[in-house]
């Protein structure tokens, strides 16, 4: 299967999952608005996530992936089957001490988090309430990201893209049938987003399982301590907690970051942490369709070329990769600048969404939108060291990240509010992409192909077409006046859009492009 034809298919399901994922914020934008308490669920669900980014997708998928490919390349499927085995006992494990430590010590979570809940009367209390709840789904989750893990290295890139739709109608169901039953218990009936989160963690870990089993290559947990320990001193499972530490470090930067940025914004008032969460969603939309995308597809194959001394195939898969972010994420980052108060008034001006949370999610989105080429891009550059199995390096220029990114809302914060902290995001992200790419280039590791120069050229001309068609769209309809005519602001937003995509593509191919040959390469 070609590198396009796999990360189409992730593609693909991500967007579905991105759609569903829109209606769930929809849902709970125009049902709880952004408030103390909307800002407690997003508080609440966000410490969970953290700890999920340091067992899932984060450290142990950045350590275990590369590993779990290399060992397949050079021992086989059987002595991979043991690893497996090894590194899903260990992670269990640790899994079930941390889900233990977390409920119990959910209030100064809470507390670390975002401090400034407690100036509101139900805030704080309501948030250690649903981290309890909760906090299960770090469990589930991360021994999701072990199952992905296993499923994109054997190319079953499809199960794994797909079960985050899971998530997505759970939280639906809880919003929508879940809040007006709580309410009849006379519970808050937020709390039913709770409840929707972990029954998603079930059923995602439910599928991967079932995919898994079909293929035969359901890991067995060691259930004794002494399993444990035989598992622990596996030489597999020793390279994972090998690679892990500075992996561990680096993710726990990111997570800081978002510590910071998540404490900073408890204190700008009520609705600042969900006006950061509503613009959140719509930057996950190209983060995901294509950074998350190639980032999975290529973190195994990148491995492999790596295992082989395939460093012409390495180069080539990266320079692919690069090229397909410039041209598919500056156009989305354009869009992000210049049309976001559309965007924000379609998807999410109903119910107790007001025009000032529009205008509120607006200014967050367009901080955001600043930096999401290079959001997208370290998608793509990070899996070429860790297929290097060089985890320090990105490590370190996370941290220098880090103190940047906190220099920068020192400065930001006090003039745009919680603008600031999405701006040094961006701000940050760009710096982050550009020294990735300096490093492999420095190395040697990163070759660019001809023709960049050309190709970059093209690419701006056909964003400048785009963004003269999208201010004038974003000027001439009152995107917001339309709140009464829903069907109408839809529409025109469809239209936009699509003439959008023409117009762009059209640009392009005037310019010379050929986007066929890229996509094929």
């Amino acid at each position: 299967m070609s590198l396009f034809k796999s990360a189409s298919i992730v593609s693909a399901l991500t967007l579905v999952s991105r759609i569903t994922g829109l209606v769930r914020e929809l849902l709970i934008a125009s049902t709880f608005g952004a408030s103390a308490l909307t800002d407690a669920f997003n508080v609440a669900f966000r410490i969970p996530n953290l700890f999920r980014r340091l067992f899932a997708e984060g450290a142990f998928s950045q350590a275990f992936v590369p590993v779990l490919a290399a060992s397949r390349q050079k021992n086989g499927d059987e002595a991979t089957h043991v690893l497996m085995n090894q590194a899903a006992t260990v992670l269990a494990w640790a899994l079930l001490v941390t889900s233990v430590l977390g409920v119990l010590g959910a209030p100064a979570l809470v507390w670390l988090m975002a401090s400034g809940l407690q100036s509101s009367a139900q805030g704080f209390d309501v948030a250690v309430v649903m981290t309890r709840w909760m906090f299960p789904y770090i469990a589930f989750m991360s021994l999701v990201a072990l199952a992905a893990g296993v499923l994109n290295t054997w190319k079953q890139f499809a199960v794994p893209a797909a079960t985050p739709v899971l998530l997505n109608v759970c939280m639906i169901g809880a919003a929508w049938w879940g809040a007006p039953w709580f309410a009849t218990l006379g519970l808050a009936p937020i709390y039913a987003l709770a409840g929707g989160v972990l029954m998603g963690g079930v059923m995602q870990l439910a599928v991967q399982l079932l995919a898994l089993r079909r293929l035969h290559l359901l890991p067995r947990i060691g259930l004794s301590l002494q399993a444990l320990r035989a598992a622990w001193h596996g030489e597999g499972v020793q390279r994972i907690l090998h690679l892990m530490a500075p992996a561990l470090l680096g993710v726990s930067v990111a997570q800081v970051s978002l510590l910071i940025n998540t404490q900073i914004a408890s204190h700008q008032g009520a609705g600042s942490v969900s006006w950061l969460s509503y613009a959140d969603r719509l930057m996950e939309f190209p983060t995901a369709l294509l950074g998350v995308a190639l980032g999975v597809v290529l973190m195994p194959q990148l491995a492999a070329a790596k295992a082989d001394d395939d460093h012409r195939r390495y180069s080539a898969m990266l320079d692919w990769g690069l090229r397909l972010v410039l041209v598919m994420t500056l156009p989305c980052a354009l869009a992000l600048l210049v049309f976001s108060q559309p965007l924000v008034s379609v998807l999410y001006n109903y119910g107790a969404f007001s025009p000032h949370d529009v205008h509120q999610t607006t200014v967050a989105l367009m901080g955001y939108g600043v930096g999401l080429l290079g959001l997208v891009a370290i998608k793509v550059l990070a899996p070429g060291y860790y297929a290097r199995q060089d985890i320090r390096t990105p490590v370190r220029i996370a941290v220098v990240v880090l103190v940047v990114t906190q220099l920068l809302n020192w400065v930001l914060v006090p003039l745009l509010a919680h603008a600031g902290l999405a701006l040094s995001i961006g701000l940050g992200a760009l710096l982050n992409a550009g020294w990735l790419l300096w490093g492999l280039r420095r190395t040697g590791a990163y070759k660019p192909l001809a023709g960049w120069g050309r190709f970059v050229l093209q690419v701006l001309l056909a964003c400048a077409v785009l963004a003269a068609w999208l201010m004038w769209a974003a000027q001439h309809w009152d995107w917001v006046g339309l709140h009464s005519a829903p069907i109408l602001r839809v529409g025109l937003m469809v239209g936009v859009l699509c003439v959008s995509g023409v117009l762009y593509f059209v640009a392009l191919w005037l310019t010379g492009l050929k986007l066929r040959e890229l996509l094929r390469q």
